[in-house]
């Protein structure tokens, strides 16, 4: 069981096995026949009923870890073993014990797991896997939140690496699957209706030699589960909008200094070409750059929809007032020095956003890096950067990692819906953008940097409804132990525990990455290229050492190389040499004609048997090509600069051809292409549009980078196609 249980027992329950056992068969769980002895002598008595050998365990509520306290005796095969483990068990026990419970000696090599447990932050989760001795040594299980529909838990039973031990195993039979179903839908069903049981555990789940499961030993533990903080209202959907498409902002705290957060926002807001009025507050008055500063916020002549304030955490409260005299309902406050400071920071968080709901004035922060909207020129971060407008929306629980993913989507060309830096959620929270991306048409791709979440149950449901329309790619903050300390100081909460974070993401249709490099490819593919309809992969190589390569880190990513059919080998021997590899990888045997690998790219495209092609070295030859010419032209004069320049341009002229006809094949057979390059420069970039398409190329420097990103959307698809 997960730690944060193990800390809340304290005030928790445990009632005895058999009380225990009770309650599951009323909900479908298959238990072992037992008998309740009063008595060393009556357990004697009911071990001769039931028929050697037998197993004699102690009875009683606070008799847990029985086997480790020797309190669990198995195969005894007479009278006087059972009188034996009856007296160990007495003496073990003490004042603990109640009774004797008396068992059928089972036998079978194959023990599961399966239990509940009330997570703080998602509430009821329930668990399956490899169980006995083995569950804490090799943590082979699974988790989902419940209520289980039968994907859960069909996915939920394919998770555990032990595999082989459902199915026919040393002369057993395979595993009775509908009784194992059967268990984890009853474990489900009770955490939904009995509110008050904290913790459940089956182990061992014993398979008997014909497949069929029995509990042998379960433990129901209850009492209150971790009581929540209020969780913050909701947002609508059109009070988040106001944020992006504000018109007249004031900025509270612009300052001359340059490098200051009053000067740093105002200067990028103005200099990206916001459109909207800008008006800029400092007690001292005077100008700041080259506008006249407000002493006031009420001295501003025209109506303000945003406030954008930098001053002090000290200060902010006696804003509020002012904010409300003004008609200002929205305020961005970049302002630190709140909930991630500790106890008094928070004490001054809660009592601001109690103050302003009274103002009726929506708080955006605090600590936040800013907000961005390509769409209408708004670039009001704390970085100069200035992505194009596109369909990838970003919200990020750090400012400076979410100006760093900005910053790449500028550099490599992914197009940006909006960014937020959300900071520490006082009022708008992570759930109420995901609400919102879920209805924002412009919004076809989610980024999300999270190091906790208010409110863990509405953000899964919300994630999951969003996930069936959109992509959402998440990289979770806080997975180890020290980056659990780090993120409760970054954002004044607390995570919850990261395996049962994993399984909600899963269960969402989140793509939970673990690099922010991984978060940043997706993006780029999500937004650019069809998603393919399967996991079935054509590889096209350059060179042959790459395509093995490639081939191999498919098989790590559960992606498939089909075979080759005759058809299309009998297609692609009237365009290759007769050397060519006649297999998947398809090897281009180096040949330096430009037609050939635009040919046998939509021969592969055209093929029913492949979902998506990766095509290896073809981009890339403009910058070998390039240095060559500079080594010819120093080594050797009798070749004219114009003669060297056409073999430069001519190379440059095919990549652009090639980039344009990617597209095209991708808006015709509407399978993805993955391109990685032989060698890059600063000139590259990842995504590479084409005027009036709808698609983009995509070119990665590795191969590593192409099949992780091909195989997460892959891994969305199935979502997709099992979760309609």
């Amino acid at each position: 069981m997960a730690d944060t249980q193990k800390k809340n027992r304290k005030n928790h329950e445990s009632l005895s096995e058999s009380e225990s056992k009770k309650i599951l068969s009323g909900y479908g769980v298959p238990v072992i026949v037992e008998k309740i002895a009063g008595t060393k002598k009556e357990a004697v008595r009911l071990s001769e009923e039931t028929g050697f050998p037998v197993v004699v365990k102690g009875l009683g509520a606070k008799l847990t870890h029985k086997t480790e306290r020797g309190l669990v005796h198995l195969n005894l095969e007479n009278e006087k073993a059972v009188t034996d483990a009856a007296d160990a068990i007495s003496k073990e026990a003490g004042d603990d014990l109640e009774g004797f419970l008396v068992q059928p000696f089972l036998t079978g090599r194959r023990e599961f797991v399966a239990g509940m447990f009330r997570d703080p932050m998602f509430g009821p989760v329930i668990m399956f896997g490899l169980g006995g001795v083995f569950t804490e040594a090799l943590s082979d299980v699974s988790f989902r939140l419940a209520p289980l529909t039968d994907i859960d838990i069909k996915e939920m039973i394919g998770e555990i690496r032990s595999q082989k031990l459902l199915g026919d195993f040393r002369g057993e039979k395979k595993v009775n699957m509908e009784a194992i179903i059967r268990t984890l839908k009853g474990l489900s069903d009770l955490s939904m209706v009995e509110a008050d049981i904290a913790e459940i555990d089956i182990n061992p789940l014993l398979v008997q030699p014909d497949g069929n499961i029995v509990a042998v030993d379960a433990l129901i533990v209850k009492g209150k589960t971790v009581e929540h903080m209020p969780y913050t209202e909701p947002v609508s959907l059109e009070s988040i909008r106001f944020f992006f498409y504000p018109k007249p902002i004031a900025f509270i705290g612009a300052t001359t200094t340059m490098g200051k957060w009053g000067h740093t926002l105002p200067t990028n807001t103005v200099s990206g070409d916001y459109k909207g009025e800008i008006y800029l507050v400092n007690p001292k008055g005077g100008t700041i750059i080259n506008r006249t500063a407000y002493q006031s916020i009420a001295d501003i002549p025209g109506k303000v929809d945003l406030a954008v304030v930098t001053i002090p955490a000290s200060k902010v409260m006696e804003l509020i007032p002012q904010l409300q005299a003004k008609g200002i309902k929205d305020m961005l406050l970049i302002s630190s020095g709140f909930g991630e400071t500790g106890e008094e920071g928070k004490k001054l968080e809660k009592e601001l956003v109690q103050k302003a709901k009274e103002a009726g004035i929506l708080l955006l922060g605090p600590n936040t890096m800013g907000i961005c909207n390509p769409h209408i020129d708004l670039y009001c971060t704390g970085v100069h950067v200035r992505p194009r407008k596109g369909s990838t929306s970003i919200v990020s629980q750090s400012g400076n990692m979410g100006t760093q993913l900005l910053a790449f989507a500028y550099q490599q060309d992914i197009g940006i819906r909006g960014f937020c830096g959300s900071g520490n959620e006082a009022m708008l929270t992570i759930e109420d953008f995901l609400d919102a991306f879920l209805e924002d048409e412009l919004t076809k791709t989610v980024m999300l940097y999270v190091e906790s979440v208010k409110n863990g149950r509405r953000f899964f449901e919300s994630a999951k409804s969003v996930s069936k329309k959109k992509p959402i790619v998440l990289l979770k903050g806080g997975r180890s132990k020290a980056g659990n300390i780090a993120a409760s100081s970054h954002t004044g909460a607390l995570t919850s525990d990261t395996r049962v974070f994993d399984a909600m993401c899963k269960q969402a249709g989140i793509i939970n990455v673990n690099q922010s490099l991984e978060m940043l490819d997706l993006a780029a593919s999500f937004s650019s290229l069809p998603l393919p309809t399967g996991n079935r992969v054509a590889i096209m190589t350059l060179g042959g050492g790459w395509g093995v390569v490639t081939a191999d880190l498919c098989e790590y990513y559960n992606l498939t190389l089909p075979h080759l059919s005759a058809e299309i080998t009998a297609r692609i021997d009237k365009i290759l040499p007769p050397y060519w590899s006649k297999a998947n990888p398809i090897d281009l045997v180096g040949e330096n004609d430009n037609r050939l690998p635009m040919t046998v790219l939509e021969e592969l495209m055209k093929w029913d048997e492949c979902d998506a092609v990766i095509n290896l070295g073809i981009m890339g030859k403009r910058i070998m090509t390039s240095q060559l010419v500079q080594s010819v032209a120093k080594a050797d004069g009798s070749y004219s600069g114009e003669f060297l320049d056409s073999i430069v341009k001519m190379i440059t002229d095919f990549e652009k051809r090639y980039v344009e006809h990617v597209v095209n094949l991708m808006e015709t057979y509407k399978k993805p292409i993955y391109g990685v390059n032989i060698i890059t420069d600063a000139e590259d970039k990842t995504v590479y549009r084409v005027e009036g398409k709808k698609h983009k190329a995509v070119f990665f420097p590795t191969p590593e980078r192409a099949v992780k990103s091909l195989a997460r959307m892959a891994e969305y698809r199935r979502f997709l196609d099992t979760h309609p």
